[in-house]
């Protein structure tokens, strides 16, 4: 079955940053798939996570899938600094920090100028989509009648901003860096470091213990046929391909993600949950080592409408985006359509 997709570049101009930095001719990369109602009333965001680009991401899109387009307009919103966007790699000048709360204040001024969207139905996100989510809900509490907070906090923890910090030192450490996040040219071994760095954050103790990173392992697993393929297919390639100082900037933007800090909030985080109004779906995952099941749990007692939904997945932060794993797909799936369901 098919469904009618569009594709586009939104020209936005030079856009003034939270930072007072301007970031020139910025260009906001997106994608839609499924049909705009005529009361446009049916709208899913669907931001994009790191590093990812929205192709990365269309593999939950169908009519069995976890969105469905033949219900819904789903419009992917390619981050900055993903290479398709305003990026480093792609803009001179890129300025130092490009905050979430930048990102989306330009997501919405593109779906009124391209597509007349003043309130949409949903944001769902996963990692740093959910982080664009959440600032959805806070920024604009009366356009946004839910969120799907996959895998995701409305602030970057600490401990998480330590293995942030550690990527950015592994790359500032490459002799290509000449500060600020750039490089004379790609530094190919502190992208291999930083990709089997990853490599430890991404997925659970218990996923290595249960060997679902090899092909002889349970059902379901990433098909490799021993840790040392498994480390340059699956990490060193990913990151391999992109470039670093578009990494570089986007780990900044995770690292300073804060629904309260604008003017809006002034920093207060409790008043910038009290002030959300769309339903809200937490769903960490249980064994996530970035994005913690308490880290949600206290956010859910401020929120007015919310639930708190784990993944019971080994899969750690992959759990929210379970490509090759049908069971978290599923468990995901009722919970997303469930919501959807909900006025």
């Amino acid at each position: 079955m098919t469904w009618q997709t569009q594709s586009g570049v939104f020209e936005a101009g030079d856009v003034t940053l939270q930072s007072g930095s301007v970031l020139r001719n910025a260009r906001l990369s997106w994608k839609t798939h499924g049909t705009l109602s005529p009361t446009k009333d049916n709208v899913i965001v669907y931001p994009t996570s790191y590093s990812a680009r929205h192709p990365d991401l269309e593999w939950l899109i169908g009519p069995d899938g976890i969105l469905d387009p033949t219900r819904w307009f789903i419009v992917i919103c390619d981050m900055f600094g993903n290479g398709l966007s305003s990026s480093p790699s792609n803009t001179q000048d890129y300025p130092t920090l490009v905050t979430i709360h930048d990102n989306v204040t330009v997501q919405r001024e593109a779906l009124r100028a391209l597509f007349g969207i003043e309130r949409v139905a949903c944001v769902y996100g996963w990692s740093m989509g959910a982080l664009q989510a959440y600032h959805w809900a806070a920024l604009f509490p009366d356009a946004v009648e839910r969120i799907v907070v996959n895998c995701g906090v409305a602030c970057t923890s600490i401990h998480n901003q330590v293995f942030l910090r550690g990527l950015m030192a592994t790359l500032e450490a490459a002799p290509e860096h000449i500060g600020n996040g750039r490089f004379t040219q790609e530094p190919r071994a502190a992208l291999r470091a930083f990709g089997r760095i990853y490599a430890g954050w991404a997925l659970s103790q218990d996923f290595y213990r249960a060997r679902l990173h090899l092909s002889d392992g349970p059902v379901g697993n990433l098909g490799a046929p021993d840790l040392e393929f498994f480390l340059r297919r699956d990490w060193e390639q990913r990151f391999g391909a992109r470039p670093a100082a578009d990494l570089y900037a986007q780990l900044m933007t995770w690292d300073a993600a804060d629904i309260s800090a604008n003017s809006l909030y002034d920093g207060d985080l409790e008043k910038a949950l009290r002030a959300i109004k769309a339903r809200v779906l937490l769903m960490p995952g249980e064994t996530d080592l970035y994005f913690r099941v308490a880290d949600n749990a206290n956010e859910l007692a401020v929120l007015a409408r919310a639930e708190l939904k784990p993944i019971p997945s080994i899969w750690g932060h992959r759990a929210g985006n379970p490509v090759v794993n049908a069971t978290d797909t599923a468990f995901i799936k009722d919970a997303v359509r469930t919501l959807l369901a909900q006025e």
